[in-house]
């Protein structure tokens, strides 16, 4: 494997990493923000504390490293049509983030009127949930096929349908006012976490 095919697929393996300590650093400058209970939106929304910084320190660099991730995905399963889509779709959560971090959330992120803003955010973030979920699927049937890997296929299925369980409670914590945070964590948590034994296995 060329060594720049190694450093492309080397940015997944990062990606959970920066998400965890680029949100605990931030969240350590918002005075009150509750992990537990607040969107790591909130870190970057408008009239937040960390309003300015929040994207530079998450939401961009997140998205360069799907994107490199993303390519080298692209690069290391070219003959593989369904694996192609499936790369694609991770550079598509990339820019997905970058587009999150542009358009902040208004105050509080849940507006009665949304700007136009908090609707690109919106988008932006389903775009995110979508992309990579997606991907995730289509690996179940590539684990085997592509990586001699039925454990990866069967890793891929365990994420697919945690993710979709996890926003099911995002969604009844919205209602309730309590835990969205949490459940967001642990929906992202699963996602990039796939994302990187991908690359790990890719690298192998």
């Amino acid at each position: 494997m060329r060594t720049i095919d190694r450093v492309l697929l080397e940015a997944g393996l990062l990606v959970p990493f920066w998400l965890f300590f680029g949100v605990l650093i931030t969240a350590s400058q918002f005075p009150g923000y509750s992990h537990m209970d607040l969107a790591m939106s909130q870190l970057g929304a408008v009239g937040a504390p960390t309003h300015d910084v929040s994207p530079w320190v998450n939401n961009l660099p997140l998205g360069v490293l799907f994107v490199l991730c993303g390519a080298g995905q692209l690069r290391r399963f070219q003959d593989s049509r369904l694996a192609w889509i499936a790369a694609l779709l991770v550079v598509v959560h990339g820019l997905a983030s970058m587009s999150a971090g542009y358009f902040p959330c208004d105050q509080g992120c849940v507006p009665a009127e949304p700007s136009f803003s908090q609707r690109m955010h919106n988008l932006s973030g389903l775009v995110m949930f979508l992309s990579l979920t997606l991907a995730s699927a289509l690996w179940i049937f590539l684990g085997r096929r592509l990586l001699g890997s039925p454990g990866f296929s069967r890793f891929s299925l365990l994420c697919t349908v945690l993710a979709l369980v996890t926003v099911g409670l995002m969604a009844a914590a919205m209602e309730s006012g309590h835990g969205f945070g949490l459940y967001q964590r642990l929906n992202y948590g699963i996602a990039v976490i796939w994302l990187a034994v991908l690359a790990w296995m890719s690298l192998r």
